[in-house]
């Protein structure tokens, strides 16, 4: 189902880009006529050899087939025929595409296949426009066709950010191109003279030959009227054959249960199973933000699961591309690609009112909880290394303090998360799980003063002091995710266990100790602290006392010779 997903995804985008194309030209075709008959006729004999080759006439009726059936695939999928205003506009007008387009289509395609003749502007327009009826129709298709393609390329294009740009400056060739076409054909109809006839009955001889029912043409049988019949019956049967199987298929998964989603404004939302989400949450009218429509081409309908997460079906390879592309957390989901068949609970991740360019943009909280070992490490005295020092002068050593532990963090596995005026939060275990990641963190812990003993000794012509730091180390729950400002977002964490390890490095200050390490960071590794001091202790907003060692040097750590390094 995922492989049809995506591929269903690409024929229409490719179908669909082709059709424009080919709509395009026979419009800008049409507008020659402002010039003459001459320039439309011209340019009809050099564009026609493309599109009546044999690859040319695969790709036009090729896409328009496909982009029909997939219009009815859509439309037969849908459990909710509620959908946003531009949606359903376009789906009307693309259907109603077909039955205006089939007497044109018999015309010309069927004179020309069926009956060997190939009829040309002069042809066709003095049939078009001497009846009312057949220029008020090709005028409807006309605009309903450009009208369909304008909304498409809209909603492809509006996610690419030159488009969003140059959106404003495409305005006039939307509106002017089929009134272009309208004039055209009205100095084409006077050039041809089809107004001015004093025939009794002006162009009954030219719809005639149009509709083929012109003997020199047709010889009796009237086959394009055949053919004309032939295309509207198949069009309506197949809709009519959707609609109905559509309708067979909701009312089966409306008797065979129902879903619950909780939202989380706090209403419960029934759907049936095999509904999406963004489908139910339509059906129960919450607003809610979905700028491709609900193909699966943006991310902006994307929503935190919580209870009931586990239970759903794995993303489609069309849903986990989307995913990937903004790094979204494993119980992050796509709502218009979610069906689910049990209970579960919902949380929006972008509001329904924000527009295309903030809700593509990375930044602000969004992650999963997950266990993380997390370091806090801060610079003692940077005060009175300011004193003491000019401002070069502190940076300079700074600089030198954090490259140093930055280089500790990367040789040890640790991720570098948040840099925090003197000090920095350090996160391990995202990669090698927390057993592996709490190892990690008392190497780095080591690592670092080694480091610090170095840089100690290179700085020893410029500080009165040696430079000293403290370290605290906890591992537990956390929310890991990209976090921070829209321009500079980070992989970061909060919660509960980066607190008590900021509140661990603070107490090593009362300690005169280098490294406060929790005990559960020790219980992960299996190592041996007996001797070391511990302690104890209450941190401030958690309610239970945490037991802690305080080490005084972090490279008398007993690390194990075989630990995972």
């Amino acid at each position: 189902m995922g492989k049809l997903t995506l591929l269903e995804r690409r024929l229409r985008i490719v179908t669909g880009l082709i059709l424009a194309v080919y709509i395009f030209t026979h419009l800008f075709n049409h507008s020659l006529g402002l010039l003459s008959l001459e320039a439309m006729e011209t340019m009809r004999k050099l564009v026609t050899p493309l599109w009546r080759s044999w690859f040319g006439g695969l790709l036009i009726y090729g896409s328009l087939l496909t982009h029909f059936a997939m219009a009815l695939m859509s439309l037969y999928r849908r459990s909710s025929l509620r959908m946003p205003g531009w949606e359903l506009a376009q789906l009307m007008l693309g259907l109603a595409i077909i039955p205006l387009l089939a007497g044109h289509v018999a015309a010309t395609w069927g004179s020309r296949v069926l009956m060997g003749y190939d009829p040309n502007y002069d042809f066709a327009l003095n049939a078009i426009l001497s009846s009312p009826w057949l220029s008020s129709k090709q005028l409807v298709l006309v605009i309903v066709a450009w009208i369909h393609v304008v909304i498409g390329l809209h909603f492809f294009l509006r996610l690419f950010k030159t488009y969003r740009r140059m959106a404003v400056h495409l305005y006039p060739i939307v509106i002017l191109t089929p009134l272009l076409v309208l004039f055209s054909l009205i100095r084409v109809g006077f050039e041809l003279g089809v107004w001015t006839s004093k025939s009794a009955e002006p162009g009954k001889s030219s719809i005639n030959s149009y509709l083929g029912a012109e003997p020199s043409y047709l010889e009796g049988t009237p086959i394009n009227v055949l053919f004309h019949h032939g295309v509207l019956t198949t069009f309506f049967l197949l809709l009519a054959f959707t609609l109905i199987a559509r309708l067979i298929r909701v009312r089966y998964q409306q008797t065979h249960g129902n879903v619950v989603i909780r939202h989380l404004n706090g209403r419960e939302l029934k759907g049936s199973p095999g509904q999406t989400i963004l489908e139910i949450m339509r059906m129960h009218s919450i607003p809610h933000t979905s700028l491709c429509g609900g193909r699966g081409r943006c991310t902006t309908c994307r929503v935190r699961v919580g209870t009931g997460a586990s239970q759903l079906h794995k993303p489609s390879k069309l849903e986990q591309f989307a995913l990937n592309r903004i790094g979204a957390a494993p119980n992050v989901r796509l709502a218009c690609q979610t069906r689910p068949l049990h209970p579960l609970q919902i949380s929006p991740l972008v509001p329904a009112d924000l527009g295309i360019e903030n809700s593509l943009r990375k930044g602000g909280v969004s992650g999963d909880e997950r266990e993380v070992v997390a370091m806090f490490v801060d610079l003692r005295g940077s005060s009175s290394i300011s004193e003491r020092h000019l401002p070069y002068d502190v940076l300079f050593i700074l600089n030198q303090f954090f490259l140093e532990m930055t280089d500790a963090l990367v040789d040890s596995e640790g991720h570098y998360a948040q840099f925090e005026g003197d000090g920095l939060l350090a996160l391990y275990g995202l990669k090698r799980g927390m057993k592996t990641g709490c190892v990690d963190a008392l190497r780095g812990a080591m690592d670092m003063q080694n480091r610090m003993n170095q840089l100690n000794e290179k700085l020893s012509g410029e500080l009165e002091q040696p430079l000293k730091f403290g370290i605290g180390i906890h591992c537990g729950q956390a929310i890991v995710g990209t976090m921070g400002p829209p321009s500079s977002p980070n992989l970061s964490a909060i919660g509960d266990c980066i607190n008590a390890a900021a509140r661990l490095e603070s107490m090593s200050k009362e300690f005169s100790c280098v490294l406060m390490v929790s005990d559960d960071v020790i219980k992960q590794t299996e190592l041996d602290f007996e001797s070391f001091d511990s302690q104890v202790v209450s941190l401030r907003g958690k309610q239970q006392s945490v037991l802690v060692y305080a080490l005084k040097n972090p490279l008398d750590i007993p690390l194990i010779e075989n630990y995972p390094g």
